[in-house]
């Protein structure tokens, strides 16, 4: 009998030991997905940022291009 009670206080301390490494991993697995999910959050914020303070350089050259063709367009005509 004593060998029995042995063997289910062992097994309850084996279930406990395999709780508290459980909680850990999960733990630390929650943190490394919170600090992923902030580097993620920073970076989609800064990249806002700059896309609406950057320049948008395309349509610049847009509006030279059309000034270009209506001036050839134009000059072709009265020859």
């Amino acid at each position: 009998m004593e060998r029995i009670e042995e063997m289910v206080s062992a097994t309850k301390l084996n279930d406990i030991l395999r709780k508290r490494d459980d909680d850990k991993i999960k733990k630390t697995i929650l943190w490394i997905l919170a600090i992923v999910g902030t580097v993620a959050a920073i970076a989609a914020i800064a990249y806002g940022v700059y896309r609406y303070f950057a320049p948008d350089y395309l349509e610049d050259f847009e509006e030279d291009f059309e000034d270009d063709f209506e001036d050839d367009y134009f000059e072709e005509e009265n020859i």
